[in-house]
């Protein structure tokens, strides 16, 4: 690995965010799922969580809609909302689902600056009644046209650029979110030979 590779690979680990991950429930589209992983990616998501209790494992993710993005995210599978549910509590998450309700909040109402799941379901039912049971609340993305809707990976990615803008006005970009050794391990994940430098 070059100096300057290893140098770029370490500014993004600077920026990576604990306090901002996605879950998502049975999309089936493995290019949806690529295209989300791409989002993450830019926005400085290190962490998401990929839940399939209808869709099959994911065992290889669309490498040309990812661009790559899957070797440099960690991504958590389950096969049971409840352990992912209570993986997403152990790391301090509010859980909000995109789910049409009377209650459900504008994502641009949504405090960006704590710690935030963002919950997208299946293509075609959306987020399970069972997760949306088990959530804090739900948000909805503003719009005006006849459909009310766009599509998982278009969501997720609106989305996430509002909270990208949100930390990033809070300087959450400004100095890294992770520990020491959450980018200790992450680095030699991603192959650096990481010597305390960063």
């Amino acid at each position: 690995m070059t100096k300057e590779r290893q140098q770029r690979m370490e500014e993004v680990l600077s920026k990576r965010q604990k306090g901002l991950t996605v879950v998502l429930e049975n999309v089936f589209d493995a290019h949806n799922v690529s295209a989300i992983l791409r989002s993450c990616d830019a926005v400085g998501i290190q962490e998401l969580f990929v839940l399939n209790t209808k869709a099959p494992r994911h065992e290889r993710w669309g490498f040309r809609s990812s661009g790559s993005a899957y070797k440099w995210l960690t991504v958590q599978q389950f096969e049971n909302t409840e352990a992912c549910v209570a993986a997403l509590r152990a790391r301090e998450f509010v859980i909000l689902t995109t789910h049409l309700s009377a209650d459900a909040v504008s994502l641009y109402g949504i405090d960006f600056t704590k710690n935030v799941a963002l919950v997208f379901g299946n293509e075609a039912t959306g987020v399970s009644e069972e997760l949306n049971a088990m959530a804090d609340g739900n948000f909805i993305i503003p719009q005006v046209g006849i459909i009310k809707s766009l599509n998982v990976s278009v969501a997720c990615a609106v989305s996430l650029y509002e909270g990208y803008r949100q930390k990033s006005a809070a300087g959450h970009y400004d100095q890294p979110q992770l520990s020491e050794t959450e980018i200790q391990v992450v680095a030699k994940n991603w192959g650096i030979n990481y010597e305390n430098d960063l």
